[in-house]
């Protein structure tokens, strides 16, 4: 019978030892960054090799699941579990020698989000979400976990957005509205930042280290860790397809385009451009 306190163990084990295979690898000169799909795109021999061993360590233990990796593509499992795996979240980071990446795994049972762990390796920052709560502890897990309230700046005149928007993908479609979109989140907000690392916006965000944050055309491996901690922090997490439609919260980590929010954010501009902007599949 499958146990769901050492299904997480197992991805914060996961986490832990990919993290540290990173480290090797972070601001070294032996490490090689190469064009994925555009020049926005990066991979390294080490998100292939911190896959490869979270790979080989969930099979070990859980042999029947289903894997979708970034790197690595699917394997579909005749069991229960699907984990979700970003081996390096932010590479191009990574790979600058920016300390702003982490690993990333979320494991559904079933279709449904159950465990959650997003690992910031240089920071030492081991962020998990299972039924239990949201929790931070080191990697070692040495102490009394940290458990996590996203709370924080409910208003946009106080509040801090990581504004993943407008990047090069987001100028296919409708340009000239989506600059005048970020304009206005300059003027509104009293600071925007630019992180590079879905998971680790999404962590803070459950922390409470951030307010808010918006992505488009994102993929499940992105998101799947973090929906589920902001969601056990008490924060909210929604996510959209093409055709502007909001998807039920236990299967939005299969969303296109996210928005997510501390509790009681009052941020309707950015509700409006996740509206105007995920309606991409619609005819323009």
């Amino acid at each position: 019978m499958l146990q769901p306190h050492e299904i997480t163990a197992v991805a914060i084990r996961a986490a832990f030892e990919a993290g540290k295979i990173a480290l090797e690898g972070f601001r070294s000169a032996e490490t090689v960054a190469e064009i994925k799909t555009d020049k926005h795109d990066l991979v390294t021999q080490y998100d292939r090799a911190c896959e490869q061993h979270i790979r080989q360590l969930v099979l070990a233990h859980y042999p029947d699941s289903s894997i979708v990796g970034e790197e690595d593509g699917s394997r579909i499992g005749t069991g229960e579990l699907t984990w979700y795996i970003d081996p390096i979240d932010g590479t191009s980071n990574y790979a600058r020698g920016i300390a702003m990446w982490a690993v990333s795994i979320g494991v559904a049972r079933r279709g449904e989000m159950m465990t959650g762990v997003i690992y910031d390796p240089v920071s030492d920052h081991m962020f998990w979400a299972d039924a239990r709560g949201a929790f931070l502890s080191n990697g070692a897990l040495d102490g009394e976990p940290l458990p996590l309230h996203s709370r924080g700046y409910t208003q946009p005149e106080q509040a801090t957005v990581a504004l993943n928007f407008p990047l090069a993908r987001d100028l296919v479609h409708r340009p000239q509205l989506a600059l005048e979109q970020f304009a206005a989140v300059t003027q509104t907000f009293a600071q925007v930042r630019s992180l590079g690392s879905t998971c680790i916006a999404l962590a803070w965000i459950a922390a409470g280290w951030l307010d808010t944050t918006i992505s488009f055309e994102t993929n499940s491996w992105d998101i799947a860790a973090g929906s589920l901690l902001i969601k056990r922090a008490g924060g909210v997490f929604e996510t959209y397809d093409h055709d502007a439609r909001q998807l039920p919260q236990g299967r939005d980590y299969l969303g296109d385009h996210y928005f997510a929010t501390v509790a009681g954010g009052q941020f309707e501009l950015l509700r409006e451009i996740m509206r105007t902007q995920s309606a991409r599949g619609l005819a323009e």
